[in-house]
């Protein structure tokens, strides 16, 4: 396990490539205004992807927007920024962890 990957204490901001910013939306409907959000809201759950972290840390955040909405968000760090790789609503499974993560912080 990679703790430094979950750290985001000393992020300064967001890396959007041109290919990926509107990607979301494309697919998913979510602004990457919206997605930024998550970062800043309680409760976030952050856990390593593990599987995908080969060439670097990828990581999943399970947060909420400043409305409530629940997403599931795929990111790296890249030194001091997020670097956000896909984003979606969470799944029925996934908002089962995040609402007992709820509860047990």
């Amino acid at each position: 396990m990679n703790i430094e990957c979950l750290n985001i204490e000393n992020i300064v901001g967001f890396e959007w490539d041109d290919g990926n910013i509107y990607k979301n939306e494309k697919k998913h409907g979510l602004k990457w205004q919206l997605i930024e959000e998550v970062f800043f809201n309680a409760p976030l759950l952050l856990l390593e992807d593990v599987k995908h972290s080969k060439n670097e840390c990828r990581c999943f955040a399970l947060g909420q927007t400043d409305d409530g909405i629940e997403l599931f968000i795929v990111f790296t760090k890249r030194v001091d920024k997020i670097r956000v790789i896909s984003a979606r609503h969470m799944s029925k499974k996934e908002r089962r962890v995040y609402e007992q993560n709820k509860k047990d912080s």
